[in-house]
């Protein structure tokens, strides 16, 4: 398995350097559509090649300038992703300083306003980071009523994974 490299934002500023399993979920995704528009990109400019060496022009300057213009169209995309992905994790940040119930912690005040797969994330760190052993672990996430409601069809995927750790 390789490993994922991140390089849409810098993990290591301060500013990014303690995101919450839902702002690391939104990172990944942007990363993702970075590296799709990388590659659809990287597949322009190939086939532009190939047409102009089976017509015998690869060495045109206009091979040169369209493989330019695809360039500086996909580095607007990734521009406009990472963008969104900073809009988003500011938000995100917003959405995490709570209500008057106080900061959005799971189970103590958990927020209504993420999506169910971000629910998901934050149900699963919790019980990740609260509990070692994991059997305990399932014992305990087999008891939170909370989170049968909170996490709707997604509290069966996350039995099942936690279940998977146990021996």
């Amino acid at each position: 398995m390789t490993a994922e490299i991140i390089d849409i934002i810098d993990l290591t500023l301060p500013e990014y350097s303690e995101l919450n399993a839902v702002q690391l979920a939104m990172v990944r995704a942007a990363q993702s559509k970075k590296n799709a528009v990388l590659a659809a990109s990287a597949k322009q400019k190939k086939t532009i090649f190939m047409k102009m060496l089976a017509n015998g022009v690869a060495r045109a300057s206009a091979r040169k300038a369209r493989e330019t213009e695809i360039e500086i169209q996909a580095q607007c995309d990734v521009e406009t992703i990472k963008a969104d992905l900073l809009y988003q994790l500011a938000y995100e940040n917003w959405q995490w300083e709570g209500n008057e119930s106080g900061p959005y912690r799971y189970p103590e005040n958990p927020n209504y306003n993420l999506s169910p797969s971000q629910r998901f994330l934050v149900v699963r760190s919790y019980y990740m980071d609260a509990v070692n052993d994991p059997d305990a672990r399932l014992q305990a996430y087999a008891g939170d009523t909370l989170a049968k409601t909170y996490l709707g069809e997604f509290y069966a995927t996350l039995y099942d994974l936690l279940a998977s750790y146990c021996k």
